[in-house]
């Protein structure tokens, strides 16, 4: 199988663990939109997988107005289309929360932190085709968390015996995206990535083989990020050495 089949394959194996485990009563809804949106998953990696990256961004989970409408990482609606040229059709989550609709393409929500991220992207390298041709951006858990309120609840606040299993299966999906990317570089967007790399990579990480590091994560929840996330994660880029 070529780069591409082998992440589906991979994809595909974490979304059936993932869909396996149970989780506390107090997370009512799961969305894992590499089951409903696998089709504009699939895309992505057919369209931008194809070859060896230099550098993975790592982001923690799908957004409500993001990856859980579109499929793909940090899938703002208008940079997927636009700018990404992905669009197609969309199922929606077995138990779908009243107010996290899923609309797919038709979402007229923005997710504030892939606007930001592939907004960078964009204005640093033009085109998809060029940023694609060294970076490859991905995220560790493909699911997200919803209380019966419909607050999001994100993987860090799971109970620890819960967090294990889970990690578990995320791990063995994040070590085969890098090996087969030949990823030189794995940056966590945010600390908790960082660490998930920093765990499952750790023996990599520790014989040179790949090196890990983090941006600021881009989401509006962050004040250094509304500071100015763009020129931040541009410093720490060239702080690495990664960028010009």
């Amino acid at each position: 199988m070529n780069r591409t089949e082998l992440l589906k394959d991979s994809a595909l194996r974490l979304s059936d663990a993932v869909s396996k485990l149970k989780f506390s009563e107090e997370i009512t809804h799961i969305y894992n939109p590499l089951e409903y949106a696998w089709k504009a998953h699939s895309l992505y990696l057919e369209k931008y997988a194809c070859t060896s990256k230099k550098i993975i961004f790592v982001g923690m989970n799908p957004g409500p107005w993001g990856m859980a409408q579109t499929g793909v990482p940090f899938g703002e609606i208008d940079a997927v289309i636009n700018w990404l040229g992905i669009k197609t059709e969309t199922g929606k989550p077995e138990h779908e929360h009243p107010k996290r609709a899923v609309e797919g393409f038709s979402c007229t929500r923005s997710e504030i932190s892939g606007k930001r991220l592939w907004g960078l992207m964009q204005e640093r390298f033009g085109t998809p085709g060029k940023f694609f041709e060294e970076h490859y951006v991905a995220n560790y858990c493909p699911v997200s968390f919803m209380t019966e309120t419909g607050r999001n609840f994100t993987p860090d606040k799971l109970p620890k015996e819960q967090q294990q299993r889970l990690f578990e299966v995320c791990d063995v999906h994040l070590r085969e995206t890098a090996e087969i990317l030949e990823a030189e570089w794995l940056l966590g967007i945010g600390k908790f990535a960082e660490d998930r790399i920093n765990s499952a990579l750790k023996d990599k990480i520790s014989t040179g083989e790949i090196k890990s590091g983090t941006v600021l994560h881009p989401s509006p929840a962050s004040p250094a990020a509304n500071r100015g996330w763009s020129a931040a994660a541009e410093k720490r880029m060239k702080e690495y050495g990664l960028w010009d």
